[in-house]
């Protein structure tokens, strides 16, 4: 049956967070029960294998009609788990934020406030940010190079902490695409975005769930999925090492006819030689990306499976 709308969703993908959630629920609820107007909160169960279900239902009958869980049928990634959210909301405004309470759920009437005002995606930059320096530093160069390449203006991008208007979420929804990097989605379907400054702790309990390979992933998916710049880039870059060599196979031949063969120069060529077969693997790697994201969307597979959805009537 079909639910009334509601004035704010707040949507949480949870995956092995037994740790964090009940922190977050002593934390969040008081924040929502501040608000005016009425709310609902959707856990998305991102194939946790530890007591995060459990902890998630008992929430839901502390807070009966106020709260969802929509139960994934394994691990499907935190995208893909807020995808499954905005799907179920009812909200006139959106808001997503992480479980780990690195981002305080009392930011949350914040970014209500800037989307009264008329923006339509609410994003979020973390101030004084408390992860490694080498984590910071590298969020900083991806962050500009994104930029760059996808022609967005977003400042943080590994931030969930986000509010979006309804409109904006019906336009996400709509688009099919099996992989995706929804801050950059959202950014390009806006059409008044805003950012605020956010606070940001030190995560306390449980452990970080991104690796520094789906970290890769997931910045492959951001660059790949909004821009062909990286495509172009390769083959400015196959034009310009085809043009070296030819430059290089020309002066070798000058070189044979006015001096005569060259004998010592057998481990220069062989260093040249292996920096061609690098730079063709790094273009056959990125081509490959594209390959394999348009092997991932003619498949039409589901994005992700739904075992069942708790709280609903």
């Amino acid at each position: 049956m079909k639910k009334e709308p509601v004035d704010v969703s707040v949507v949480i993908p949870v995956y092995n967070e037994e740790e964090s959630l009940p922190a977050l629920f002593e934390r969040l609820f008081p924040v929502m029960n501040s608000l005016e107007g009425n709310w609902e909160v959707l856990f998305v169960n991102d194939g946790s294998r530890d007591r995060s279900l459990a902890l998630m239902l008992d929430c839901v009958d502390r807070h009966r009609g106020s709260v969802r869980v929509v139960d994934f049928n394994g691990n499907f990634g935190q995208h893909m788990a807020i995808m499954a959210g905005f799907s179920l909301s009812r909200g006139a405004t959106v808001i997503t934020m992480d479980a780990d309470l690195q981002n305080p759920p009392e930011e949350i009437p914040r970014l209500l406030e800037e989307i009264e005002k008329g923006h339509d995606v609410v994003g979020s930059i973390r101030s004084m940010r408390k992860d490694p320096f080498f984590r910071k530093f590298a969020s900083r160069i991806v962050n500009r190079i994104t930029n760059r390449i996808t022609g967005l203006n977003l400042h943080d991008y590994g931030c969930m902490l986000r509010a979006y208007s309804r409109r904006v979420i019906d336009l996400i929804n709509s688009c099919p695409e099996t992989t995706t990097f929804i801050p950059a989605l959202a950014q390009k379907f806006s059409l008044n975005p805003a950012e605020i400054e956010v606070g940001h702790s030190e995560r306390e309990l449980g452990t970080s769930k991104y690796s520094l390979f789906r970290l890769i992933r997931l910045n492959f998916d951001l660059m790949t999925g909004f821009s062909l710049v990286p495509l172009q880039a390769v083959t400015m870059l196959g034009l310009a090492v085809a043009g070296l060599s030819l430059a290089f196979s020309i002066y070798m031949l000058l070189r044979r006819l006015f001096v005569g063969p060259e004998a010592e120069g057998l481990f220069t060529l062989m260093t040249i030689n292996f920096f061609l077969m690098g730079v063709t693997m790094f273009c056959v790697g990125i081509a490959g990306e594209y390959i394999g994201r348009i092997f991932q969307e003619i498949r039409k597979r589901p994005r992700y499976l739904v075992n069942r959805v708790y709280g609903d009537e």
